[in-house]
């Protein structure tokens, strides 16, 4: 395979999050590579819930040089890949921010929660099982960020007992995602790049009967969305699995 075939995919990592990179690294399908760069993050230990939405508010801050770095690799789209910090823009924020980022460097750019909403609009839902790692406050800004973009969050849940979300694992996201469930729902998000998802969507979509998505599924279909790239990824759940 010529360099010249090869589709690059660049993504925003919160700089503590061990999990984003291995993951995408194994959703890119041949002749898709995956490239990093680490974001700004100032404020309390990253993964904790205290000092979030000071991190957040620093890795916005500071969007503009990482891309900088991030576009010398010429990749087909960048993503921010953090959900957390779509919160913290609020809807006109994060629609700014995306509209100014893409003009001014020339690469489409887009973010972990917009690819969310591509996700769901995909899939038809239109009511939602939200499931965070976060604290209550931050879940429940979620939700009502969900809730400006039109979709009824039917029930939510926030993950228990959670020390740092950078320890998290698929075990506690498959309960999750069963704890935030409810019949009402037309599909479940479990948000979050950091706590790793990819390896129980498949199972938690047998078991509730419904499509189950996570922050990461959803970016990198929306990457691959918008890089052209047209190949399905199996044994990630029914949206990375289907005709694009």
């Amino acid at each position: 395979m010529s360099r010249s075939s090869i589709t690059r995919l660049g993504f925003l990592v919160p700089p503590g999050n061990p999990t984003t990179e291995p993951e995408m690294c194994r959703l890119a399908p041949k002749g898709v590579t995956v490239h990093f760069t680490r974001m700004v993050a100032k404020g309390g230990v990253p993964g904790a819930h205290d000092g979030q939405e000071e991190r957040n508010c620093s890795q916005i801050a500071h969007l503009d040089e990482n891309i900088e770095l991030l576009a010398m690799v010429k990749p087909s789209v960048i993503v921010m890949a953090h959900t957390a910090s779509s919160y913290t823009l609020g809807r006109e924020g994060e629609a700014a921010l995306v509209e100014r980022l893409a003009g001014k460097f020339g690469i489409p750019f887009i973010t972990a929660f917009g690819s969310v909403i591509a996700a769901l609009g995909q899939l038809g839902a239109k009511r939602v099982a939200l499931g965070t790692p976060y604290a209550a406050e931050a879940t429940l800004r979620s939700k009502s960020h969900l809730e400006a973009h039109g979709l009824e969050v039917v029930s939510w849940k926030s993950l228990e007992d959670v020390a740092n979300i950078y320890d998290e694992t698929p075990e506690r996201a498959l309960a999750l995602a069963r704890g935030a469930d409810s019949p009402g729902a037309q599909a479940v998000f479990l948000s979050g790049v950091g706590m790793p998802t990819i390896d129980v969507l498949d199972a938690a979509e047998r078991e509730l009967g419904k499509p189950a998505i996570s922050s990461a599924a959803a970016m990198m279909w929306n990457a691959l969305c918008v890089a052209g790239v047209t190949t399905p990824v199996q044994g990630y759940g029914r949206l990375l699995s289907s005709a694009r």
